[in-house]
């Protein structure tokens, strides 16, 4: 038994380094995806991240000017991003392109240590595909990618190998799923299953003693703790941490247990199928995966690990059952970790014997045979759309490519120091006209949806603007940027008509008639314009 298991440590070795080739290939095919999409226009989540990363370079702490539920640390990821690469949609997305190539490496890294090149190779080749889908909306930059890197980079300083670390090298992996937790408040899942992994492998440890344990617990809970209270005493210095609080846990509470269970099993059924028909082989490679654990050797020696994070990836997912399609980020290493045990654990099955090469032949055809047949299913979307038609066939006929135009206009009708109100859940326009709201309420959603705080925070947004007065308004019509519902408070529409025909004169008429047909009507051609389509976007610039 032990001569195989050397064999089998030394063919590992052995491959490495090409393991290392091919993984740079994975990863120069998937820029080059990335970069044909680089200009796809920000969708409304990147829109929130990127004008909340500007005011951030401009001195201004989010929740003072940006209100919203999520934690801080993806809006501080986007000003470095923009920092680096310019204020621009482009940037963002470059910004992208590097941050998905880290969590490929590390995704490489933790299936390459858990059971070799070919395991790592295999779910380095499958999250860099799966990644790029449409069905999760994978080439825009949300929050899930932000998540993702420090996650995987905390569980491998942690739990990578199973033996027993140093405190310090603790502290730094605790510390890392602290900052996956600031980019979205889902890291927590991966908090857990690291802190439940990591007192496993120490109870196992023989002979058992107590202080290293205590020491290793007390280094990964500080570790864990030390990002969220350095950015609570930052925002309590800023003056906003009431607001942060309200925003982030008390409103954060009420958005999450608003859904329905019967609800939530249909979103969640719906994007099941599409993800899987995105990619099948490869869905039903991670399903051969889980299998492994109970009937491969070496597989199950991973089975409490790989079965834990795939356990914890989904419970990522899950908050208030509204299943978004990016929130399946998250979940995608684990598939991808899953697709390469499948591949490791039918090449084991050849190990040692005459067929051992036709066992490598075979499992190098599974992980060609699962990444181009889901390639090509999603052929015309990764190799043949252009941005805008990318942005379309994933969102529709919602106002992102329009927003550049709108903003183009403001910011060349209006001067820094004025303010514009966007009416509407489109907080991509502040960004791109690089002028301060006039409210913190950059998304309208929270004052349609039914809870306690919503009649306040519409009250809130009216005084806001009336006080500011911007010299623009922008009002959306657009379901999509409201949600409204049957429960919902229409009181700020009523107003917002009032406050319009009062004080405000028309400047544009976007008509969104089409994908292909967008009309814009600015100054005297909007004067008298009735809109063709039911999705319109109208631009008010403030009387004299």
């Amino acid at each position: 038994m032990s001569s195989r298991n050397d064999k089998q440590s030394t063919n590992r070795g052995s491959r490495f380094p090409w393991a290392l080739i091919c993984l740079m290939a994975i990863l120069l095919l998937t820029a080059a995806v990335r970069i044909r999409l680089v200009d796809v226009p920000l969708e409304r989540d990147e829109g929130e991240y990127a004008y909340a990363g500007q005011l951030i370079l401009q001195g201004a702490p989010p929740y003072g000017n940006v209100y919203n539920m999520k934690l801080p640390g993806t809006y501080a990821a986007y000003a470095l991003i923009e920092a680096v690469f310019g204020e621009t949609h482009r940037g963002i997305h470059l910004g992208l392109l590097l941050l998905n190539a880290g969590t490929i490496l590390l995704v490489f890294l933790l299936a390459n240590r858990l059971l070799g090149p070919v395991c790592g190779l295999t779910a380095a080749a499958a999250f860099a595909l799966l990644c790029l889908g449409q069905p999760v909306q994978g080439i825009f930059a949300n929050a899930e990618h932000f998540v993702l890197l420090p996650a995987l980079g905390g569980i491998l300083l942690l739990v990578g190998s199973g033996t027993r670390r140093g405190a310090w090298r603790t502290l730094a992996g605790a510390s890392l799923l602290g900052v996956a937790f600031l980019m979205k408040q889902q890291g927590v899942a991966f908090i857990l299953f690291a802190g439940l992994h990591l007192l496993h492998a120490e109870l196992r440890v023989r002979p058992f003693e107590w202080k290293p344990l205590s020491t290793r617990l007390l280094a990964f809970i500080v570790g864990v703790l030390l990002p969220f209270g350095l950015t609570c005493l930052i925002l309590w210095r800023a003056g906003v941490f009431e607001k942060f609080w309200f925003w982030t846990f008390e409103y954060a509470r009420a958005y999450v247990t608003g859904l329905p269970l019967s609800d939530g099993w249909n979103n969640l059924r719906g994007r099941a199928v599409m993800l899987f028909l995105s990619a099948p082989f490869l869905w039903i490679l991670a399903g051969i995966g889980l299998t492994a654990l109970a009937w491969n050797r070496e597989a199950r020696k991973r089975a409490i690990f790989v079965g834990g994070f795939t356990i914890f990836s989904f419970l990522a997912v899950c908050p208030g059952l509204y299943f978004r399609p990016h929130y399946f980020i998250l979940l995608l290493p684990a598939i991808a970790l899953l697709s390469g045990v499948a591949v490791a654990a039918l090449e084991d099955l050849f190990t040692g014997s005459r067929a051992a090469k036709l066992g490598r032949a075979l499992s190098f055809l599974v992980i060609i045979g699962s990444i181009v047949q889901g390639a090509y299913t999603q052929r015309s979307f990764l190799f043949f759309s252009d941005p805008l038609t990318a942005c379309r066939t994933t969102y529709g006929l919602n106002p992102f490519p329009e927003s550049l135009e709108i903003a183009r206009y403001l910011r060349e009708h209006t001067t820094e120091e004025d303010r514009i109100a966007v009416i509407g859940s489109e907080p991509q326009i502040y960004f791109y006209a690089r002028r301060r709201a006039a409210t913190g309420y950059i998304y309208t959603y929270a004052l349609m949806e039914d809870h306690e705080f919503a009649d306040v925070m519409q009250q809130e947004m009216i005084e806001e603007i009336e006080t500011a007065r911007p010299k623009f308004l922008v009002f959306v019509n657009v379901p999509t940027s409201w949600l409204a519902g049957p429960e919902s408070n229409t009181r700020i529409f009523g107003w917002s008509e009032r406050y319009r025909d009062e004080f405000y004169e028309i400047a544009g008429i976007i008509d969104m008639v089409s994908w292909d047909r967008i009309l814009y009507r600015w100054d005297e051609e909007a004067v008298g314009y009735t809109p063709k389509s039911d999705l319109w976007l109208a631009v008010f610039k403030r009387k004299p």
